[in-house]
């Protein structure tokens, strides 16, 4: 498999509102250090030469070197600021990319994604152009219409997750049509731009870390692993 140039834009725009807190979550402190960090040290593990690409809101910026200060050596990224909603923050984290390169857009309070679903994203996407890890959803499911709501099979159904992770080639071109509202991650970018998603099992330990329950849950599981 040949080897190609690697960026991870890693997408810090939240407001923590969810989370009660003065500071944004995901520089909120983890077992010691910033949400923010367990995800760059897991793609930095990965792949050493990986080009980071933090965006964050422009009165957030300060405290990337909270973030890169957690690191024991030197790590060196690029900081962007962010836009108006997800699309134009990933649209901004995607200008310094190369061509013929393969891009992992994450989600900075995704800590607990480990080396080994990045590295599969990482191969999936050269060998396909996409990678989009989504797990089976557990539970019953019903869609609600009006004032009454139906079963549906969930055998049929997906949580997505990310790193979502494409061929610059094929992401970046994505990234120059307009705005949609129905743009809710990259993989609906890609699909309205005429692309084929592709799907890779993700993990059940990547979660989303919104509210304090989940930094609680964060926290455990960080610690099982140390």
């Amino acid at each position: 498999m040949p080897d190609k140039e690697k960026y991870l834009v890693i997408v810090a725009g939240g407001k923590g509102l969810r989370m009660g807190s003065a500071v944004p979550k995901q520089f909120l402190p983890l077992c010691g250090k910033p949400v923010l960090y367990y995800a760059i040290h897991a793609f930095k593990s990965a792949f050493p030469d990986i080009q980071v690409i933090m965006v964050l809101p422009k009165e957030h910026i300060s405290y990337a070197q909270m973030v890169l200060q957690a690191f024991p050596e030197r790590i060196d990224a690029e900081i962007v600021a962010g836009g108006e909603s997800r699309y134009h923050s990933v649209q901004n984290g995607l200008k310094p990319v190369h061509n013929d390169a393969v891009v992992f857009i994450h989600d900075g309070v995704r800590p607990l994604v480990s080396t080994e679903l990045i590295r599969r994203c990482y191969e999936q996407a050269v060998e396909k152009g996409s990678a989009i890890p989504a797990i089976a959803v557990k539970d019953s499911m019903r869609v609600v219409e009006g004032e009454t709501s139906k079963a549906i099979d969930r055998e049929q159904l997906r949580i997505v997750q990310t790193p979502q992770t494409f061929l610059s080639d094929l992401i970046i071109p994505a990234f120059r049509q307009d705005y949609n509202a129905s743009f809710t991650d990259e993989a609906t970018v890609a699909e309205a731009f005429g692309l084929k998603v592709h799907l890779i099992e993700g993990e059940r330990n990547n979660i989303k870390v919104t509210t304090p329950e989940d930094m609680a849950v964060a926290e455990a599981l960080l610690n099982l692993k140390m």
